[in-house]
């Protein structure tokens, strides 16, 4: 984990053919809330890029690298003392012997927070 003890993962088990949910819990008490932002703290979207990575990498079983990323929306904010509790839907595709190409959407409650496309390849 990149940020020590910026979040816990409670569930990831696999659902259906490549496809993933994972549970995980913000702690509304991590240092990168103080100055994102004082008093109202968000959590910074590159953070939740690298929860996605490494859900990503337990589930592969190997470290990865991004190579690119697209279709980005971040569509609500992520408060950790409001909203710590998240569901990460995962989707795994592509030749994973080449490149790992994975659909997230994250939401809290009934409310999507996030959307992407990452492309990952092994290092």
């Amino acid at each position: 984990m990149l940020l020590k003890d910026f979040y816990k993962v409670e569930k990831l088990e696999k659902t259906d053919q490549g496809k993933y949910v994972a549970i995980v819990f913000l702690n509304n008490n991590h240092d990168i809330f103080k100055g994102h932002f004082p008093g109202n703290p968000v959590t910074p979207g590159v953070c939740m890029m690298q929860i996605i990575k490494e859900l990503t990498e337990e589930i592969m079983g190997s470290s990865l690298i991004m190579t690119s990323s697209s279709n980005v929306k971040f569509m609500a904010i992520i408060n950790p003392n409001t909203h710590p509790r998240l569901r990460l839907d995962l989707e795994i595709l592509g030749d994973l012997s080449t490149e790992i190409r994975v659909k997230n959407v994250t939401l809290f409650d009934d409310t999507v927070a996030l959307k992407l496309t990452n492309v990952y390849k092994r290092v």
